[in-house]
């Protein structure tokens, strides 16, 4: 196991908490066998068991749930992608459903929550969902036994003492991993840094201007607007649960998933009481006429027809290298794998991590390891990569010798014009510039 910083120069040797190694052997062993495909595959799974557990919370009819799950798959796929935070998008839909049996169905597996909470601890920091997810339940029950003692799927008291301790038994079931308590610093410590809410785009509030949001404002407004509409208490475990995790998206877009998860079956509860306050339920039908039987097949065949397009065309070896040329530097790290110029690096935080794996042999400056480099190391590369007013400091007190950014960024645009660097590599995505009396000295 590795307990100091191996792939950068800029923290080479400091003490590094690697909280989702787990995950990053499962990804690597998937890869491995598999490669991107198999990725691509991997992923869509752990998405569907996600989101089977929401379908399992949902109330209503066929057509409810499965309009309700639409929209909430619309939400987190905002989300969904081959990280580690795949393994916190299916664990906290676990351990929101192991809270809906204890509450709304009286079927007690809490025991099962440490045991989530243990491997969860291995698999990603994101194990701090699950403790907003049962403190949550918590104080929903603490207020629902205040204010509505008796009610409907109110936790009686005992029960929410059961809770509370379930809760304690899982912070120490959380420590089983190879750093110990130390696992439990790592999201505060990562919440903590300025510079993630200010520059990180999915640490930013979600831009309402671009599509892919708009599935979170209809889920939101729909989970309201059918509380407000249905004559159904909204308990407060679920208020508590729904505006809170709202309120967390709305500060960093990366938390809309978790929002998905929990409001999705809270609108379903809603949305069948409106239904059949208003004799509007829709029940499916116990048995299908010829033609509708005939049609029946024909929309699952086109569904299954498009589904097996869909997936050839996002397997496709060329799709998915286009795809990766579209975001990830390929050219550049070709380039720095067959010229071989010399280093310190500079490099973009956005393919910090890529780097790491295409050419190994530069440590990077920066990547996505946020909790590893703290405000001073975040805001210093921001104040370089933007060709601020000291950008030069920078590249001379980490004697970088070499700068791999954005071709439009402003650092990209600074060195264009900058005596003493050359360009030695462009494309449409990445521009190398190397110091020229470092390159004179090894020709």
């Amino acid at each position: 196991m590795i307990y100091a910083d191996p792939f950068s120069h800029t923290m080479q040797g400091q003490p590094w908490i690697n909280h989702s190694w787990g995950a990053q052997i499962v990804l690597y062993g998937v890869w491995s066998l598999a490669g991107n495909a198999g990725l691509t595959l991997f992923t869509a799974a752990l998405a569907t068991a996600g989101m089977f557990l929401v379908y399992r919370m949902c109330a209503g009819s066929v057509y409810v749930r499965a309009f309700a799950l639409v929209l909430g798959a619309a939400t987190a796929a905002v989300f969904w992608s081959p990280r580690p935070q795949m393994f916190s998008f299916v664990l906290s839909a676990a351990v929101l459903f192991l809270l809906y049996l204890y509450k709304r169905k009286r079927i007690d597996r809490l025991w099962l929550i440490p045991v989530v909470m243990a491997v969860w601890g291995n698999l990603h920091a994101g194990f701090s969902i699950g403790f907003i997810l049962l403190a949550g339940t918590i104080a929903g029950e603490v207020l629902g036994n205040l204010f509505n003692r008796g009610g409907e799927d109110v936790i009686p008291w005992r029960g929410v003492r059961k809770l509370v301790l379930v809760t304690l038994v899982s912070v120490a079931a959380l420590v089983i991993n190879p750093y110990g308590l130390q696992i439990l610093t790592v999201p505060f410590d990562t919440v903590s840094i300025g510079a993630l809410q200010n520059f990180i785009q999915e640490w930013n509030s979600p831009n309402f201007h671009e599509r892919q949001t708009w599935p979170f404002i209809a889920l939101l407004l729909a989970t309201f607007g059918a509380a407000g509409a249905s004559r159904k208490r909204l308990g407060w475990t679920d208020f508590l649960l729904v505006s809170g995790t709202a309120f967390l998206s709305l500060l960093a877009g990366r938390n809309i998933a978790v929002f998905a998860v929990v409001a999705t079956p809270v609108l379903t509860y809603h949305l069948d009481s409106v239904l059949k306050e208003r004799g509007w339920a829709f029940a499916p039908a116990r048995s299908a006429t010829p033609m509708q039987a005939r049609l029946n097949v024909l929309l699952l065949a086109l569904v299954f027809v498009g589904a097996l397009a869909k997936v050839g065309l996002a397997l496709d070896p060329k799709t998915v290298q286009d795809a990766q040329a579209d975001v990830l530097p390929l050219g550049a790290s070709a380039y720095l794998n067959g010229a071989a110029p010399p280093g310190p690096m500079f490099n973009s935080y956005n393919w910090g991590g890529y780097l790491m794996f295409a050419a190994p042999d530069y440590p990077v400056f920066v990547d996505g390891r946020t909790d590893l480099y703290g405000d001073t190391i975040l805001t210093t590369w921001l104040g370089a990569i933007s060709a601020g007013n000291e950008w030069r400091d920078v590249l001379e007190d980490y004697g970088i010798n070499l700068v791999v950014v954005e071709s439009g960024s402003g650092l990209g645009r600074a060195l264009r014009d900058e005596a003493g660097w050359s360009l030695d590599y462009s494309d449409e995505q990445a521009v190398v510039f190397t110091r020229d009396e470092v390159a004179n000295d090894n020709g």
